[in-house]
């Protein structure tokens, strides 16, 4: 009806559905009106008692009536506070944790989600030993999406000092325990969830550590199962986010274990399922702390990240581009690479040949590594990236503008990138505007028609005009059309087709 559904008709909805043998027909009713009226008003329009109608059709094995009741409860619990849910909808919550239906669970899962963040309602499931189980038990759950809502709401209930007590200092470590006996994928799915918790602070790192959880998954680092360390691997590179992560990692020694793991791959017939964690894991450790430091002290990773740019394994290529690209995009990572021979890398690929995806990825790598702030530009480094622009090719203007004209939208992106990433430089600048007809390309906005292509030429054009010495490079008459394009925005469209005629202006 018009208007909106009123509160008080839910009410009457909800006294007709309870006297009704099938209920398809009133349920659907009833989520018409509770959707189409504000969370405020739902808040004040249901009382207690009126619910345990939805709540008890959902034992049914008829489907369409279990999701609609799903439907209509999952939009009126989120209008109640988490305070009254734990107060009057626990015993049916816990319930829903072991109903067969995989909805029912997440809806379950979801709402003891909000009590558990909320300080008061807390309590009343700390308290409550078989709620807490039966979430433990849904990271055993076939359905990924029910294991990944109870690792949420656990983690949720770690954010407080009680919710980490219980989780690691009673019987429920035990439960979490043997819910990891259930299988391989399981056993990540908990691991997982103590690496989540460890990366909030160093106090909830301290219960993992203390629980013997972490320990168990260093451990298998080193297991015969490859598939099992590169999980393994993926894991503890995720702990190393946080510095207390890295800190207690390298207190256990994992660094080494790792640099010797990569060295060990030589040997190995099955390391190109591990290798590329193994390096990734150092690159964010180079981003995070220092890439002298990594680099310095693991040698090792560094020779194997030159070593997979030569490797004809295009997983191997893709991982070094990626990871040459995190190293250069600092400061401290270009002298580094300049230091120890990336220039031999440069030379060896060319990302004028190859699987596109390749080619992407190798020019997304070569504007980190040309890219300089503005307050980095020191004379050397100008002139380092300078010369590694010109390792690109004898002529690297005309093989970016040939890359960037072909007819894959992801090529034309990157190379746009690599213009602007050289568009801030003194040098790139000149190079630009001694390269016949290149301004026009810039200026030109028929070129690149896809959304990414027209705001990667708006970066260029952005960069360009932010430059302090542009207008004096690239002559006044340049400058301003360039400002016009930026003031124009990304999308413009002229009004009249315009026929453009070289050097009219």
């Amino acid at each position: 009806p018009p208007g909106g559904v009123m509160a008080a008709s839910i009410e009457s909805l909800l006294e007709e559905i309870s006297g009704v043998e099938d209920p398809i027909e009133e349920l659907q009713s009833l989520k018409t009106a509770v959707l189409s009226i504000p969370v405020s008003a739902l808040r004040d329009s249901v009382s207690g008692q009126r619910l345990n109608v939805i709540f008890s059709l959902l034992n049914s094995n008829q489907r369409e009536q279990v999701e609609l009741c799903v439907d209509i409860l999952e939009r009126i619990l989120m209008a109640l506070s988490p305070t009254c849910l734990a107060q009057n909808y626990r015993v049916e919550l816990q319930g829903g944790l072991t109903h067969p239906n995989q909805t029912v669970k997440i809806l379950a899962l979801t709402q003891i989600g909000r009590i558990v963040e909320h300080p008061d309602a807390v309590t009343e499931i700390l308290n409550n030993h078989d709620i807490l189980q039966a979430v433990i038990h849904c990271i055993g759950e076939e359905m990924m999406a029910v294991a990944k809502q109870a690792i949420q709401t656990l983690s949720k209930l770690s954010h407080s000092k009680p919710g980490l007590d219980k989780l690691f200092q009673s019987d429920m470590l035990k439960v979490m325990k043997d819910v990891m006996a259930t299988s391989d994928i399981v056993r990540y799915r908990i691991y997982e969830l103590v690496v989540e918790i460890s990366s909030m602070s160093p106090i909830s790192l301290g219960y993992c550590a203390n629980s013997s959880l972490i320990s168990q998954l260093l451990g298998e680092l080193t297991g015969d199962d490859v598939l099992i360390r590169a999980t393994a691997t993926e894991m503890v590179t995720t702990l190393a986010h946080s510095q207390h992560g890295r800190q207690y990692l390298a207190q256990q020694g994992i660094m080494d274990k790792i640099s010797n793991m990569i060295r060990g791959a030589e040997t190995d017939p099955f390391s190109s399922l591990y290798l590329p964690g193994l390096v990734k894991f150092f690159g964010n450790l180079a981003i995070m702390d220092s890439p002298q430091q990594v680099c310095e002290t693991y040698p090792a990773f560094q020779n194997k990240v030159f070593e997979m740019a030569l490797d004809p394994d295009p997983v191997m290529i893709g991982v070094a581009l990626d990871t040459l690209g995190l190293l250069g995009s600092s400061v401290e990572g270009k002298q580094v690479l300049q230091k120890t021979g990336l220039p031999v890398v440069f030379l060896f690929f060319r990302p004028s040949a190859g699987a596109t995806d390749l080619r992407v990825r190798s020019l997304d790598a070569i504007s980190q590594l040309l890219t300089l702030q503005p307050e980095q530009q020191t004379e050397d480094l100008l002139a380092l990236t300078e010369s590694w622009f010109h390792l690109l090719s004898n002529h690297p203007m005309d093989m970016i503008s040939n890359i960037s004209t072909q007819p894959f939208p992801e090529l034309h992106c990157g190379a746009l990138g690599i213009f602007t990433a050289i568009a801030t430089q003194p040098w790139g600048q000149k190079l630009m505007i001694s390269t016949p007809s290149f301004m026009e390309f810039v200026l030109d906005r028929s070129t690149g028609q896809t959304k990414e292509a027209k705001d990667a030429k708006f970066a260029l054009v952005g960069s360009l005009v932010c430059s302090s010495t542009a207008a004096e490079i690239l002559g006044s008459q340049h400058y301003i059309r360039l400002k016009t394009y930026l003031r124009e925005g990304p999308y413009y469209v002229s009004a009249v087709a315009t026929v453009s005629t070289e050097g009219a202006d």
